[in-house]
């Protein structure tokens, strides 16, 4: 079994000890999905109350906070009801829209009146009308294979017709709200395997009626953006511009001015990140974002399909994990991991200002014997580009939803009860790192 042999200045961060209460473990799902967390399952999400208790100890109102990999944009929603400026950037364009609904302030008349006016036509489509609509429908869906690959030809059809209806939505921000009411419910209505994260087809899964569970998936979110709309702040509502800005664009490139943010909270993905990419097919399929599956692996954090990077990463310890995976596709993929990650340290760096913290969730894994140590190379990183170790939680992982074994010959994640298996994450740190 490969090891990483350590250096003296470099020790392993598993020796401090874990701080129960960060892991949140009296909270329930209910208390986790609250307001607006609840619209979309999303992959690798970082509960709410850590992100809320990182902003509200260590950082006051007005202030600026930032996510520069903000996924279904935990941080940003968090940073707004605790009146703080929230900025947030992912190159997803399914998270651009959830973390963009999600903080978008609408009045729950307005959603209830276009939610009751597609039911009207969805009702009139459905029962009736459904041949006559249903050629238009269907040219609204992006001509892709995989979207035949995921759904059986009547869900398709069903899904079509709901699809072009919310299309005719003509505000955009409703619209968007829709959409994602329309995201969450493809899962349920394909021949994905249901509880599997990974894209595994099941021929014999069961299957559910798109417009039940798109009326269900509807009504539950307007009564959680009821519920968001009640705590958030009318300064806040009245100037959403000012206080939230979120962006569809690379981690090294923060829209924020130099030296102005006095937080960072984020959750970056970990080294298997294109396993991310994939979990958000079936939306990204439906609204066009997705054409090639390789392409579109490409453009997250430590894509192996890049080119090999001749690149400092700034790290001994990385170094050595790069040295001890071999010459491989993996190792590849960890170093432009690393190295794509220092470049994002040092975009954090040019945002902050001085004595801001960045407060990073991170854990660590194994593939083939050898550790790969992420927390401990992200903190040599930020110590070597202007950083100081302000503080280092480690904490357990009881909620967070990730692929969470590997099978010990292949480095595959596979299901939990499968033989042969170690778990992937059962820590992770929350590095807080201050800016000098």
């Amino acid at each position: 079994m490969l090891k990483v042999n350590f250096t003296e200045n470099l020790s392993d961060l598993s020796n401090i000890a874990i701080d129960y209460s960060w892991s949140f473990i009296d909270k329930t799902i209910k208390d986790t999905s609250y307001i607006t967390h609840g619209y979309y399952t999303y992959p690798a999400k970082f509960i709410p109350q850590l992100a809320s208790r990182l902003i509200k100890e260590y950082s006051n109102e007005n202030d600026i906070i930032i996510d520069p990999f903000m996924g279904s944009g935990t941080t940003i929603v968090e940073a707004i009801v605790n009146n703080r400026i929230g900025i947030g950037n992912d190159i997803n364009e399914i998270a651009y829209l959830l973390a963009n609904v999600k903080t978008t302030p609408i009045k729950t008349s307005e959603l209830l009146k276009e939610f009751n006016l597609i039911k009207l036509k969805l009702e009139n489509r459905f029962n009736g009308n459904y041949e006559k609509y249903l050629s238009t429908a269907l040219k609204n869906v992006p001509n892709n294979d995989r979207i035949d690959y995921w759904f059986l030809p009547s869900q398709k059809e069903k899904l079509a017709i709901i699809f072009s209806t919310i299309l005719e939505i003509n505000n955009q921000e409703i619209k968007n709200f829709f959409l994602i009411s329309f995201a969450q419910i493809l899962k349920s209505c394909s021949i994905w395997m249901q509880k599997s994260i990974k894209p595994t087809r099941d021929l014999k899964k069961k299957i559910y009626e798109p417009i039940t569970l798109f009326y269900n998936q509807s009504n539950k979110m307007i009564k959680q953006h009821y519920e968001f709309d009640k705590i958030l702040s009318l300064e806040v509502k009245n100037n959403i511009n000012h206080y939230r800005s979120v962006n569809c664009s690379d981690s090294r490139n923060i829209k924020c001015e130099d030296n102005q943010a006095k937080l960072i909270v984020t959750s970056p993905p970990y080294v298997t990140s294109y396993e991310y990419a994939d979990l958000h097919q079936l939306p990204s399929l439906w609204f066009g974002y997705l054409e090639e599956l390789s392409e579109f692996r490409k453009k997250f954090i430590g894509s192996a399909y890049k080119n090999d990077s001749t690149n400092d990463i700034q790290s001994n310890l990385g170094k050595e994990i790069v040295n001890n995976l071999g010459k491989t596709k993996k190792s590849r993929e960890v170093e432009n991991y690393f190295f794509d990650m220092l470049e994002t340290f040092k975009e954090m760096k040019r945002v902050l200002s001085i004595g801001g913290l960045a407060c990073i969730v991170i854990g660590n894994t194994e593939f083939k014997g050898v550790r790969i140590l992420n927390a401990e190379v992200f903190k040599e990183q930020f110590e070597n580009i202007g950083f100081r170790t302000h503080k280092i939680i480690h904490r357990e992982i009881p909620s967070k939803m990730l692929p969470s074994t590997r099978d010990n010959s292949t480095g595959q994640f596979v299901k939990a009860n499968d033989t042969n298996i170690k778990l992937a994450y059962p820590t992770e740190y929350i590095l807080i790192m201050e800016k000098i």
